[in-house]
């Protein structure tokens, strides 16, 4: 992820500070679990915003009992799903312009790993893809870019969110409470 190697202490804070705003906040935590999951997951924003680490601390906000897991694990795999949905309309609109955008045009090598991923895996390739980094970033951005069918997308997509979601929240929620016993 570019921001975390940039500014390591600043996206530390960062993530502290979020964690921090739900803990005094409940009332919250789904809305900005909802969004956070949204821009983990959205072209260009995911390869800058840290949200997975804020995730998983958040998750075991929920293993120490101060949030209901359902609420959540849902907010978290919506916003997920929304991110890649509108990645993949970016694709699909704008097509080999958005090379030419930052931070990918910074980085010339993301589209064609991720068209290369999208070619040998096809529909897998967004399920698969959601769980490795940059791969998240640029696998919706090319299957809007190549047309994969709209239907075949948003399967994969929505799957793979709530899994994707479920993995980040629910080792911290299961890991607090097997270590503290309760």
């Amino acid at each position: 992820m570019l921001g975390s190697h940039l500014f390591p202490d600043m996206m530390e804070q960062y993530v502290q500070a979020l964690i921090d705003f739900v803990r005094d906040n409940q009332v919250w935590a789904a809305p900005v679990v909802g969004v956070l999951a949204f821009l983990e997951s959205l072209a260009f924003f995911s390869l800058i915003v840290p949200a997975w680490a804020a995730l998983i601390g958040i998750g075991a906000m929920v293993g120490l009992g101060g949030l209901e897991f359902w609420p959540i694990w849902v907010a978290a795999a919506v916003g997920a799903a929304l991110g890649d949905w509108l990645s993949y309309w970016l694709g699909f609109t704008f097509k080999d312009r958005v090379a030419h955008v930052w931070p990918l045009s910074r980085h010339p090598d993301l589209l064609p790993r991720g068209e290369a991923f999208v070619r040998k895996f096809g529909v897998a390739a967004i399920f698969i893809g959601r769980f490795f980094g940059p791969l998240r970033a640029s696998v919706p951005l090319v299957a809007g870019i190549f047309v994969m069918p709209w239907w075949h997308f948003q399967a994969a997509n929505f799957s793979s969110a709530f899994v994707w979601s479920a993995v980040l929240l629910v080792p911290g929620s299961l890991g607090l409470k097997w270590f503290t016993g309760a």
